[in-house]
């Protein structure tokens, strides 16, 4: 039973779902949610998620490690318009030394749609230094990987 239970915070730390309202600022001249908008969408996912798991950038930064992005992969399926309610559901497909990788999927509620997948290839790096620098196992143990 205790496994079990490990086994789900473990899982559940590694996910992250949130929430976003279009608002009439992320729409552009096409009438639809920007695509550069969509990338916004995704940092404050991914943001939101770390600190769920207490890793708010102070604390990453006092582990002597953050991460920074290295490049968006990004399939945009359908638009997004305003008013809609979407989810971003986002969880960490892998993490090893210097090198970590998170995946986005956003939906529009209303419709039960993906309108836009998203992978993030991101490299850890020391915040004084600037230099990469293996992930803290501290950081590893707070997202169940």
């Amino acid at each position: 039973m205790l496994l079990e239970k490990e086994q789900i915070r473990t899982e559940a730390a590694r996910h992250h779902r949130e929430v976003f309202a279009v608002q009439a600022d992320d729409i552009d001249e096409l009438d639809h949610v920007n695509n550069s908008v969509f990338l916004r969408y995704a940092d404050r996912a991914a943001i939101a998620h770390a600190a769920r798991v207490g890793l708010d950038f102070a604390t990453m930064r006092g582990l002597g490690v953050v991460p920074v992005v290295h490049g968006h992969t990004i399939k945009y399926n359908k638009s997004a318009l305003l008013g809609q309610t979407l989810e971003d559901y986002t969880w960490i497909e892998s993490c090893q030394g210097i090198r970590s990788v998170r995946r986005h999927e956003i939906r529009c509620l209303e419709e039960n749609t993906l309108l836009v997948e998203i992978k993030t290839d991101w490299v850890w790096v020391d915040p004084i230094t600037q230099r990469p620098k293996r992930v803290a196992p501290e950081i590893l143990v707070a997202f169940g990987l």
